[in-house]
């Protein structure tokens, strides 16, 4: 396909570094917009340029209009929102972007995906298992019925909008009514109806999937071997895995029913008791450890822009098993959090690791089939520039 000059949002996310990697090595011409101006996506050396915005979660007009005007000043061909806020905000500006590619369906279809209440609802009615849950109207709903604790909370939608800026919202857990009462409290308005559900065991599988025209592209599966937190959260250690067709055909049936065009990960988790996944949510967006697909042999960003700009589709492309990528910092953060607070602290279910076994895992150094996430030797700077921002952070 024709280069095109590609904007990238969010340049803090690895994400965007994965995707600014993969197209720039395609022979696009990208640039990411960041928070600094010197993000992480920023320092690679197939980012043209690195422009600071206002963040989308506390300026979201500022920043929507600050995006519309760098991609008039650059002339871009296409724009490729990262985080669900960036999402949130631009998707409604489709069209004030005539003739920029914004390869991500309609805000209404991007709201059915996001809405974690109305995706299961549709899970279930398609024969799909989903953990047993209470749903949450108010605050003063501190009764979770017959589900047995721990449980864990999820707001409605993981971004809210208050008033003039949006708050990010994630999973909480709660071991006993109190801190079931003490989590709602601290949640906003804006965050109910909230779910609350039964706490399923055992390692999460991301399926992802590229559709386009209701057709699959692409598709890949890995497991969560390590996560920051550690009771869940984003991956910091993951493997690509084989998994049982019929679940990609359920992630595929979730998907066709809200007639979504682009990518998303479909998460689920394997009840270590039963064998039995149960869907967690859908993300329509990019995801946190892109890099692992594109390592693996499925380069998700070439492919949607290529499907998005109707470039002729080869078969769907297969990937290798075993492939495991660390996330350099995002590993030790997970042992330093093992080390620093309890089991119960951290909410970790039965059969953990131990904290002795923790520490061999995480700083044996490398073992055959595992890939640095971030740092690369022909492309080092970002890993620097992530090295000294954690630091900063201590």
């Amino acid at each position: 396909m024709k280069p095109l000059h590609v904007i990238v949002t969010d340049g803090e996310q690895r994400s965007a570094l994965a995707i600014i990697r993969s197209l720039g090595r395609a022979g696009h011409r990208v640039e990411v917009l960041s928070g600094s101006g010197r993000s992480l996506a920023g320092a690679s050396r197939y980012c043209r340029s690195d422009h600071a915005v206002p963040d989308p979660l506390a300026a979201p007009d500022a920043f929507g209009d600050a995006v519309l005007a760098r991609v008039r000043e650059r002339s871009a061909g296409a724009l490729i929102p990262v985080t669900e806020a960036s999402l949130r905000v631009l998707l409604p500006l489709r069209a004030q972007l005539e003739g920029v590619l914004l390869p991500f369906p309609d805000p209404a279809t991007f709201a059915r995906v996001s809405d974690k209440e109305g995706i299961l609802d549709a899970a279930r009615n398609l024969g799909i298992a989903v953990p047993e849950q209470v749903v949450l109207q108010k605050r003063e709903s501190a009764s979770v019925g017959s589900l047995e604790f721990p449980v864990v909370l999820k707001p409605w939608v993981s971004v809210v909008r208050e008033g003039e800026v949006s708050r990010k919202l994630g999973v909480v857990h709660a071991s006993d009514r109190s801190e079931l009462a003490a989590a709602l409290r601290a949640l906003p308005d804006a965050a109910f109806p909230v779910l609350a559900q039964r706490r399923i065991v055992g390692p999460g599988v991301g399926i992802f999937l590229l559709r386009w025209n209701r057709r699959t592209i692409a598709r890949f599966a890995h497991r969560r071997i390590r996560e920051k937190p550690p009771s869940g959260g984003v991956s910091a250690y993951r493997e690509s895995v084989a998994i049982p067709g019929a679940w990609y055909e359920q992630a595929e049936q979730l998907l066709e029913s809200v007639d979504w065009s682009g990518v998303a990960m479909v998460e689920f988790k394997l009840d270590e008791a039963t064998g039995r996944p149960y869907l967690m949510e859908i993300n329509g967006r990019f995801w946190g450890s892109l890099q692992l697909a594109v390592d693996a042999g499925v380069d998700f960003p070439r492919l949607l822009l290529e499907a998005a700009t109707g470039a002729p589709a080869a078969e769907a492309p297969t990937y290798r098993t075993g492939v495991r990528l660390r996330w350099e910092w995002g590993d030790l953060d997970h042992l330093l959090a093992r080390l620093r607070k309890s089991d119960a602290a951290l909410h970790l279910p039965p059969g953990s690791p131990s904290r002795l076994a923790t520490i061999g895992r995480v700083l044996w150094p490398w073992r055959p089939g595992d890939r640095w996430e971030v740092l690369r030797p022909g492309d080092p700077r970002p890993f620097f520039r992530e090295t000294a921002l954690w630091f900063a952070r201590r």
